[in-house]
């Protein structure tokens, strides 16, 4: 065979080998992107209401800015309550957005015999001194050695708190992180909380079924809990150390 016939042989197969190269390249690039695409249309579906590193977008109830009480520490907010109070002091934290049907998620630790919770449809109103006089809890508790856990189920960790208890007892040992998610859609009539991967929590939000579950509670004769559909995002001081963690909130 010429010496021409064989470069021209060996320059054909190497054209070839690279547009093979080319054709798998480009396909495993698509599939890459389509994957980036779809995590990054996801992962915008959610606003970030606590990052880590400041408490941007944050308030203590009624007050503006937030007190030294609460330190941000490894990633996560930590409230350390004074040792002496006056009198109606209170060192709640307020989320400057209002929402109405959502999905809130966030990670929480409660430190031995503790008490905290988690608010939503708060009215941060001047002649309503606590956010729980607006806003339904969802109960963050040692269930062992906090006395509320002793008060019925309806008082214990990731219970609609005074109205709906959790379905089973699935708390994280104290001292780990047990991750909340917080479901109201009036649109579906449909509120729910699952903690720790496990819907514990299953409630109506709209009336009459939510007036009715009111009027069977401790805020049956509360003027406005329960009442503002649209509302604030709260965290509970409850007198004692709480933190909280990975907080993002989508709308639904």
């Amino acid at each position: 065979m010429k010496k021409s016939m064989i470069t021209a042989l060996v320059l054909a197969m190497a054209l070839g080998c690279k547009e093979k190269a080319k054709e798998n390249t480009t396909g495993t690039s698509s599939d890459s992107v389509a994957e980036a695409k779809t995590e990054m249309a996801e992962q915008q579906e959610w606003a970030v209401l606590f990052d880590g590193t400041s408490f941007d977008g944050w308030h203590e109830y009624l007050k503006e800015g937030v007190s030294d009480h609460w330190k941000i520490e490894d990633g996560a907010m930590v409230f350390y309550p004074p040792q002496e109070r006056k009198k109606g002091e209170n060192h709640n934290l307020i989320f400057e957005g209002t929402y109405t049907d959502f999905e809130l998620s966030l990670d929480w630790k409660i430190s031995e015999a503790g008490n905290s919770g988690i608010f939503w449809g708060v009215a941060e109103m001047p002649d309503l001194k606590q956010p729980y006089e607006s806003g339904p809890e969802i109960q963050v508790l040692d269930n062992d050695k906090h006395p509320d856990g002793k008060n019925g189920t309806s008082h214990q960790a990731g219970a609609l708190y005074d109205m709906v208890s959790p379905s089973k007892d699935v708390t994280k040992p104290i001292g780990q992180w047990n991750n909340c998610v917080i479901s109201v859609n009036h649109k579906t009539n449909k509120g729910s909380v699952v903690l720790n991967g496990e819907t514990v929590v299953e409630f109506p939000v709209n009336d009459p079924e939510w007036s009715n579950m009111v009027a069977k509670s401790k805020f049956a004769d509360w003027e406005h809990f329960g009442k503002h559909t649209t509302g604030k995002i709260g965290l509970q001081d409850h007198k004692d150390v709480v933190a909280f963690r990975n907080i993002k909130i989508k709308a639904l």
